[in-house]
């Protein structure tokens, strides 16, 4: 179990920190409103470095042609730059709740952005194509345990009182990061090789490994624990096999496969299954589960979860497929398709703080529902795409969608975290992350099976390439319409947290 005891750091915080359900600690006092020079200091380091890392998920999107083209490789090999990184991603995340709760937070981040560094210079210096995977492995290894870091150390710090404008802060690097990654992709390679998509953000990975050399502090305590080498192990084979077959499918509707999706899938359910199984029965043990599942006990952030997993599935389908409609229906450069998705990921992030500030004052019901009508009628206005759009229209409604998700994550993060007690953060935080690159998986493999497949269909027809393309683009954004009305149901039962953070979870 991940254990969060910083009472000697942090006097100033509404209830003293708890190391299990028999703590004695004084009576708390009045929750303080602002934080200390030194937790502000600290935060916006790791909303630094945890934005740089994170940009990087999606910078390859807009850089595939060119890499094919230079390195000699297909689509479906070349995709496996994307690919390879969520599933590090999703290998080493469920790992962090234990890595949290075993060691001190500033070792975490001096070897998470050591890593990122390491591999961002690989990637640079990359040879071919093999050496450039590995260099993607590598950064997704640190990038991993950076943003379940910042989140943690974020409830650690900030009292309930003030937490929704400091998630909506954190928001700006969850949402607006991989938002942006195209356009400073688009940016780069109409000028640049491949190359300087690396170079030019080694230098920002440098200061950051510098700055929290020089600033990061330890502001919890770890705490002995033996890591349950099975569980790490099934949940490996679990999330990687399952990232993995959900990124076949789509491959796959295109001709490209290596091996059928549904045989990996179906490994990875499975051993989920016993993963999970194993997970429960080490809750009785005096060491804990590698990944703690009595965060789902807590309704606020099982439903808060599930809407968030629609929200990135809607965010990341529409990173791959509006590419494809910008370069290859409206016939538009890596350039001009950057700059055509930045307004959207500006306004995101302009969004993000104040949607924090409200979420404080208002609670997540009045923000999350508004928030997915948004994303839904963005989504349904996608599905109307075709060859004769302007490319204001695209810009208007990627800025819908994205207004609507600014509305969404922010609270959905704040209320699913913000809901259980403090010797969970970590878990919480590893859960929801490992479950956002299931999501973006699942997203990504809804859009391009249903744009591969009804555009091969089309084609066959007897239709031009471009009209069956843009069919295909329709087809896909439909299917995500469908799906956010799920999200749009579910939405109505999003509550306020009933817990400040601070209560014991109670032990079966």
């Amino acid at each position: 179990m991940s254990t969060h005891d910083d009472t000697a750091l942090r006097d100033r915080t509404a209830t003293p920190a708890t190391t299990g359900p028999d703590t004695t600690a004084p009576a708390a006092t009045a929750a303080p409103e602002r934080l200390s020079s030194g937790d502000r200091t600290l935060i916006g380091l790791l909303l630094i470095a945890g934005f740089t890392v994170i940009l990087n998920e999606t910078v390859m999107g807009v850089a595939l042609p060119v890499l094919m083209r230079d390195l000699g490789v297909s689509a479906a090999t070349g995709q496996w730059l994307t690919t390879g990184f969520m599933l590090t991603m999703a290998v080493v995340i469920p790992a962090t709740g234990y890595i949290m709760g075993r060691f001190r937070l500033r070792a975490i981040f001096l070897t998470a952005m050591s890593l990122f560094t390491a591999g961002t210079a690989i990637a640079a210096l990359a040879p071919g194509f093999g050496v450039l995977l590995v260099g993607r492995v590598v950064q997704a290894s640190g990038t991993a345990v950076m943003l379940p870091l910042l989140m943690t150390t974020a409830l650690t710090l900030v009292p309930p009182s003030i937490r929704g404008r400091t998630m909506g802060t954190i928001s700006i690097v969850i949402s607006v990061a991989p938002a942006i990654g195209p356009t400073i992709s688009g940016l780069v390679l109409s000028q640049l090789s491949w190359r300087w998509i690396f170079i030019v953000m080694l230098p920002v990975a440098l200061i950051a490994l510098s700055l929290g050399a020089w600033k990061v502090r330890d502001v919890t305590t770890p705490r002995p624990a033996r890591l349950d080498v099975l569980s790490l192990l099934l949940s490996a084979v679990g999330f990687g096999a399952l990232i993995f077959g959900l990124s076949s499918i789509g491959e796959s509707a295109g001709g490209h496969v290596l091996v059928a999706p549904w045989i990996p899938v179906a490994v990875g359910v499975l051993a989920l299954v016993v993963f999970a199984l194993r997970q429960i029965r080490l809750q009785e043990s005096a060491d804990g589960p590698l990944m703690d599942l009595r965060v789902f006990a807590q309704r606020s952030y099982t439903v808060s979860a599930l809407v968030l997993i629609i929200g990135f599935m809607a965010m990341f389908g529409a990173l791959i497929v509006l590419p494809i409609f910008l370069q290859q229906v409206l016939e538009l450069g890596t350039l001009e398709t950057g700059l055509l998705l930045l307004p959207g990921g500006l306004v995101m992030g302009a969004l993000s703080p104040v949607v924090g500030r409200l979420f404080d004052r208002f609670g997540p019901r009045p923000l999350v529902t508004p928030g997915v009508l948004a994303l839904s009628a963005g989504l349904w206005l996608l599905s109307t795409l075709h060859p004769g759009t302007s490319s204001v229209a695209v810009v208007g409604v990627h800025v819908l969608l994205s207004m609507g998700l600014a509305f969404m994550i922010t609270p959905l993060f704040t209320s699913a975290l913000g809901s259980l007690p403090r010797e969970l953060y970590g878990h919480g935080s590893a859960i929801v992350n490992t479950l956002q690159q299931l999501a973006g998986a699942a997203g990504t493999a809804l859009f391009i099976t249903v744009l591969s497949t009804t555009t091969a269909a089309r084609v066959a027809e007897g239709a031009d390439t471009l009209t069956a393309t843009a069919d295909g683009v329709q087809g896909a954004f439909m299917w995500g319409g469908i799906v956010s009305l799920v999200a749009v149901a579910v939405s109505l039962l999003v509550r306020r947290p009933a817990t400040t953070g601070d209560a014991p979870v109670a032990m079966h």
